[in-house]
């Protein structure tokens, strides 16, 4: 690894398992996940906003999103100090990592709905 890769892993928050697979099986399990990643990502940023961008998602899930992504380091919350209280939701440096990684997961995805031969390009 690079010096640059062990300080962002060093300032990194830690998971409770401090593994991304348990993190990408918790992201992959909920089907609002990557909805609720693919808006933010998009520059939508406030939870109302996010609400009504997601057809159908409850405030009760979007809320246990984003707190969830909040602490696992993939959202970072900025609260405002105004009247009335204003909070917006922004992807962290290791959450626009994590999203590039969700971006491969839905191209494949979308190569196994056309019926597309999954290669394997590196061998």
């Amino acid at each position: 690894m690079k010096s640059n890769d062990l300080k962002f892993l060093a300032m990194m928050p830690k998971l409770d398992s401090g593994r991304v697979e348990v993190l990408l099986e918790d992201v992959i399990g909920c089907r609002w996940s990557m909805s609720v990643l693919r808006v933010v990502a998009s520059g939508i940023h406030r939870p109302g906003a996010i609400e009504r961008e997601i057809k159908g998602i409850s405030t009760k899930v979007l809320s246990d999103r984003l707190r969830r992504f909040n602490n696992a380091g993939i959202f970072e919350r900025v609260q405002y100090p105004e009247i009335p209280p204003r909070v917006e939701y922004r992807l962290t440096r290791f959450g626009k990592k994590f999203a590039k990684l969700l971006k491969e997961v839905e191209k494949l995805q979308a190569e196994l709905k056309n019926g597309k031969k999954v290669t394997n390009s590196g061998k």
